[in-house]
């Protein structure tokens, strides 16, 4: 079985890293197939809509990064998203490859299990409400099965998230998959 986990933050050393690093090292003591993207250090475009894809019945004629990684999303039973929170959702990084879904939807929808793993430095109630929101919206279109959360809030730094039982919930949630 497969995972693919697509990270959207610039900061390689940062606090959603160590969550992907986490999920990643359960998933594969799961004996999980991994692969890892990257999409802030990766070349990728946002949509253009000129709908010359047909919503999968030809390729996306952008050629960049997501030719990388739609294969192995393709062949992947899991998707975990890894994101740190900015103005209340995606990094536009994670947010930019989840646009160019669009070319495939019809080849994504159904079958997947969902991850959604995510920071913030704010700890209020509400803070990662409307990014859940979308999450949960993307998995219903999609009809991917949420299989579980990590919303590590009050993580603003690498060292806040290191003092907190967050890393442990991701290791435990790539572990799940077994």
């Amino acid at each position: 079985m497969k995972v693919t986990v697509i990270t959207g933050s610039p900061h390689k050393k940062g606090t959603s890293a160590l969550l992907a690093d986490e999920f990643i090292r359960g998933a594969q003591e799961a004996e999980w197939e991994t692969f890892r993207f990257d999409a802030a250090f990766e070349q990728v475009a946002p949509c253009l809509g000129c709908d010359r894809c047909g919503i999968g019945a030809a390729p996306c004629t952008q050629k960049d990064g997501m030719q990388k990684l739609m294969p192995e999303l393709l062949a992947s039973q899991a998707v975990a998203l890894v994101t740190p929170l900015y103005y209340f959702g995606f990094s536009a990084q994670i947010k930019t490859v989840i646009d160019r879904f669009y070319a495939n939807n019809y080849k994504l929808t159904g079958g997947k299990k969902a991850f959604l793993l995510a920071t913030a430095y704010d700890s209020n109630d509400w803070t990662m409400e409307a990014l859940t929101a979308h999450y949960e919206t993307l998995s219903r279109y999609l009809q991917w099965e949420d299989a579980g959360r990590v919303l590590a809030v009050g993580c603003g730094v690498r060292s806040d998230i290191e003092r907190t039982q967050f890393p442990q919930e991701a290791y435990q949630l790539g572990l799940s998959l077994k």
